[in-house]
């Protein structure tokens, strides 16, 4: 099949979760034959070539602006897909909802990964949650199949639409790494420091995981991984802590991504909006401990391998940062009991062919042997 995916930033990852998915995605449906895609932002992907391990990019124009980025580069990527003739599009991120119908009509079957409800996110201005808002009713207008990469996700879908949906979930790669460029760059020490990953955005709760650990009595540090181009003040207040402990990174993808996740003593997962969250599984895929907030998109994901603290709770966030890294602790059990849970519920390989049985459903092409 002919498979293109929108909405992006772009490949190689070097964002967030949606581009990390697009990788990931692509990259093995290009292994299982097919022709493969993927649009991406000219301010953000730099990549010389016009293939990476066998995925074709498509470098387009877009504009720097918190709310024209994602539009502009869309609306340029739908209509450039009205020439290309494919066989079916992934289009990500609800915003990218009002679009949808163009490459449709040329025949190309339309899959929308809205992602959550981004329309409660307090970042948004009331023109941008409306937007968010009409993107939803959008994708459901003209997809012809929705994914949701949540259980929690797709009762929301039924619940506020009466639309069933599709779930596949996000992947984890379940490989740790023993290399330590990033730890010697940053003075980190193996098991020597708690790990948060995240864009650096109100509803994700920087400010609470820094908050609660300024108030721990723990020697280990705390890395804050991710950045936001479009929050400078708040990552400012951020980064006025006067905890010694505490190193920001900026966004770190790749090996120095992996070997963070490799080495770190525990995880904190604190973001309170959105579906599944990548950086979580990730974190779970590594053999992490995982100290996470409690709402029914983390709780889904981790089960009984993580640590809970109280929702967007500091005190209850700090006794839990504690507890974990105090002596006598079980740690190396929650390790196991996370990695069990990705490699049963969260591998790439098996995302990968659920989204090729759903293409190939929507394509009509049931009779044919992959």
């Amino acid at each position: 099949m002919k498979i293109a995916i929108m909405g992006t930033r772009g490949i190689p990852a070097c964002y967030s979760g949606f581009e990390t998915f697009a990788e990931q995605l692509s990259v093995r449906l290009v292994k299982m034959g097919h022709e493969v895609t993927v649009y991406c932002r000219s301010n953000i992907i730099k990549y010389p070539e016009k293939f990476y391990k066998g995925v074709r990019l498509v470098i387009l124009p877009t504009i720097s602006h918190k709310y024209l980025d994602t539009v502009v580069h869309t609306f340029l990527t739908v209509i450039h897909s009205l020439f290309q003739r494919f066989d079916v599009a992934v289009i990500c991120n609800a915003a990218n909802g009002p679009f949808a119908f163009i490459p449709r009509i040329a025949g190309t079957k339309i899959l929308m990964n809205p992602d959550g409800p981004d329309w409660r996110r307090n970042k948004w201005s009331g023109v941008g949650k409306l937007w968010f808002k009409f993107g939803e009713i959008t994708s459901l207008a003209f997809a012809n199949e929705i994914v949701s990469d949540a259980i929690v996700l797709k009762d929301y879908f039924i619940r506020e639409y009466k639309r069933d949906t599709v779930f596949i979930p996000y992947g984890s790669e379940v490989e740790r790494v023993k290399t330590r460029e990033a730890l010697n760059r940053f003075g980190l020490e193996p098991d020597n420091y708690i790990l948060y990953v995240s864009r650096l955005e109100p509803e994700n709760n920087a400010h609470l995981v820094i908050g609660a650990f300024e108030k721990t009595s723990t020697d280990k540090k705390l890395v804050i991984v991710g950045d936001a181009p479009y929050n400078k003040e708040y990552i400012a207040k951020l980064k006025q802590t006067k905890d010694p402990r505490i190193i920001f990174t900026g966004f770190l993808f790749g090996k120095g991504y992996q070997e963070l996740q490799s080495h770190a003593h525990c995880y904190i997962q604190a973001t309170s909006v959105g579906g599944t969250h990548p950086a979580l599984v990730e974190a779970m895929g590594f053999g992490n401990c995982v100290i996470a907030n409690d709402t029914p998109e983390h709780i889904e994901v981790v089960g009984d391998a993580a640590v809970i603290f109280d929702k967007n709770n500091e005190d209850s966030l700090r006794r839990q940062i504690d507890l974990v890294t105090s002596t006598g602790f079980p740690i190396d059990e929650y390790r196991q009991k996370a990695l069990k849970r990705m490699d049963e519920k969260y591998s790439w390989e098996k995302v990968a062919k659920n989204y090729e049985a759903l293409f190939i459903k929507l394509c009509g092409m049931l009779n044919k042997q992959h």
